[in-house]
This record gives structure tokens, C-alpha cells and sequence, in this order.
């Protein structure tokens, strides 16, 4: 029986996802239906991916019976309202990173998904991509020994889009690119907490975090460092140095088609998209999405690969680099 989806917001990620579940199997997902805050738009994106039913409201969405998991599109603001309407609807939740605006809302969030018994997982999409399998399978086989340091960089000339730029949109660096750097150092240190985080930026005019880098300090005296940026273009790349060799994810980090361990690189395909995509490698989004289903078909309420204690534990992370930085958002102050 196939995994029976809602799509919360009609913007451009979830035009993406949605054209990521186009390239699986149709037995395996349907899009039963759309809800955007304009009946408009909704009715439009439901046109344009033959989607049955088109809602102008969340709460129309949640009341949707034949809904088994809703995958949450919105602004990062939004993320801890339309989770709670829909976890308590006793909906499923894939929910777009950051999972909420700070650790709080993730530990509601998580706190709601436990009280109505439903699956929750944050949308780390990098998380499911061949490449990261890959690293997960190498680390785990010794293939660099232990791992001593962890570098990750992210970062594109992005202030002229609204919701980067804006506090009140939850913009800054940190929250939308950082933490896929920082995915790639809970992943490389096994969701490790770390001993220390010290962070330094530069805000923008807004209030938002225009760069910032974090370095970590972990046990045993190992280390890692992000760097993240909606000002500049960074390398975009991330490398795990062992006591034997390296990981080296080359270029696109946060959606990686190449890894090279030890010197010996190796490529990835993406499936191909049928229509036209507003992301890079959107199609990868196809993973999460076929992680869920594995996971709702073994009637499991989270996921291994990105488990809730990761999500909370990046939430933590940034909440303490933003406080070193000065970023508030309203959210922090609730």
C-alpha cells in the first residue's frame, strides 16, 4: 500500500520534494494533497503535479483522513505550528531543517510526537544520499581509524532572498546552511555532544548571522570547524581526517554526488527529475521521503539516520553559537 502524502506550503521546496516522489515507484507514494495559506496557490501547485485535492488552510490539511504523513514545506517560523496541528491531527511528520527555530521548539516538537504515539524526522536530506551512506559505512569499518578533525564550509552570495536575510522569516546563515555543516560533524563523531562550541560572525543590518564560524571541541582532544555564509561562496566542501586517511565529500556538501576516501573518489547519480527543479540535486530529496516509508512500514516513530537526538543536539549547538553571536530571534524569548 502506498505512503499517502500531504504537502504543508506550495513554495519552491515543496514543488522539489514533490517532484522527488514523481521518480519512486507510484505504488510506493501517492501526493493525495496540497495546503497553502492561499487557496490560490494550492489549487495551482495541486494543478501542476495532478495532485487530487487542493486546501487553503493547514487545518483543512491536518482533518485530511486518507493523509498518513505530511512533509512540512514552510518558512522555518512556521515549523513548530503546522508540526504540533499536524502530530496532533495524529498525523506522521517530515519536517523541513532546521526541524524549529531553537532548541525549545524542537524539544516540543519531539514532546508532541511522543504524546500522540507518530513519526517525526527532520528533513536533513544530506543525511540520506548515497554519499552519506557511504561515510556512515566507512567510518564504521575503520577504513581512516579514529577519527582527529572534521572541516565543513557552506556558503553563497544569498541576502537578496527575503527569508535568509530576514530575522522575522528566521533567516541567517547558521540556521539555513550551517547546519548542514554541522549534520556532517554530529554524523563524523557518532552524535557525540561536544565538550565546547565557540562561535564568531557577522550580522547583518537585519539581526541575522551574514557568517559565522563554529569550532567545536570534542573528547579526547578531537575538533571540528564550520564555516557558514549567505555573504560569500565558500568551497562547499567537507573532509573527516582519521589516524589512517581522510573523507573528502569535493564540492555540493549538503547534496554530495562524489566522496573521495583515501584518495580513491567515487561518483553517485541522482534520478532524473521530470520537471523543471528550483534546487540543486532536488531529486535526492527522493531519499528522505523512502526512508520514511521504510520507517512508517516497520511502525517505527523515528528514524536511525537522523535520529531526534540529533536534531536536538543541532539545535543546541546553534542555539549556544547564535547566543555567542547575537542572534535573537522572537522565538528565543517565549
Amino acid at each position: 500500500m502506498a505512503t499517502r502524502w500531504g504537502i504543508c506550503s506550495a513554495g519552491k521546496i515543496s514543488h522539489d520534494f514533490t517532484v522527488a516522489l514523481r521518480t519512486l515507484l507510484p505504488g510506493d507514494h501517492q501526493v493525495v494533497a496540497v495546503a497553502a495559506r492561499d487557496l490560490r496557490h494550492a489549487q495551482e501547485f495541486a494543478e501542476r503535479h495532478s495532485i487530487p485535492r487542493a486546501y487553503g488552510s493547514y487545518e483543512e490539511l491536518a482533518k485530511d483522513a486518507e493523509i498518513d504523513v505530511v512533509y512540512v514545506g514552510t518558512i522555518h517560523p512556521h515549523h513548530l505550528p503546522a508540526g504540533v496541528l499536524f502530530m496532533n491531527a495524529g498525523k506522521s511528520v517530515l519536517c523541513e531543517k532546521p526541524m524549529a527555530m531553537n532548541g525549545r521548539e524542537v524539544q516540543e516538537l519531539i514532546a508532541t510526537a511522543r504524546k500522540n504515539d507518530v513519526f517525526l524526522m527532520e528533513a536533513v536530506w544530506t543525511r540520506f544520499f548515497p554519499v552519506s551512506l557511504e561515510i556512515g559505512r566507512s567510518l564504521t569499518q575503520g577504513e581512516i581509524g579514529d577519527v582527529l578533525m572534521v572541516r565543513a564550509d557552506l556558503g553563497a552570495p544569498l541576502t537578496h532572498i527575503p527569508r535568509l536575510a530576514e530575522r522575522d522569516l528566521g533567516g541567517g546563515a547558521l540556521l539555513d546552511l550551517g547546519i548542514y555543516c554541522l549534520q556532517f560533524v554530529v554524523l563524523a563523531f557518532g552524535g557525540e555532544r561536544p565538550e565546547s562550541v565557540q562561535a564568531t560572525g557577522v550580522c547583518l543590518d537585519s539581526g541575522v548571522d551574514g557568517t559565522t564560524v563554529v569550532t567545536l571541541k570534542f573528547s579526547r582532544n578531537r575538533t571540528a570547524v564550520c564555516t557558514c555564509s549567505i555573504t560569500m561562496q565558500l568551497t562547499n566542501d567537507a573532509v573527516i581526517v582519521g589516524t589512517k586517511g581522510t573523507i573528502r565529500v569535493p564540492t555540493n556538501m549538503w547534496c554530495p554526488t562524489s566522496l573521495v576516501v583515501n584518495g580513491k573518489e567515487k561518483q553517485y547519480s541522482l534520478p532524473e527529475p521530470g520537471q523543471q527543479l528550483n534546487f540543486l540535486h532536488s531529486t535526492g530529496l527522493s531519499y528522505e521521503a523512502e526512508e520514511v516509508r521504510k520507517c512508517l512500514l516497520k511502525g517505527l516513530r523515528e528514524s536511525s539516520q537522523m535520529s531526534l537526538s540529533d536534531s536536538a543536539l543541532l539545535a543546541e549547538i546553534m542555539d549556544e553559537a547564535r547566543r555567542q553571536v547575537g542572534v535573537v530571534y522572537s522565538q528565543d524569548s517565549q
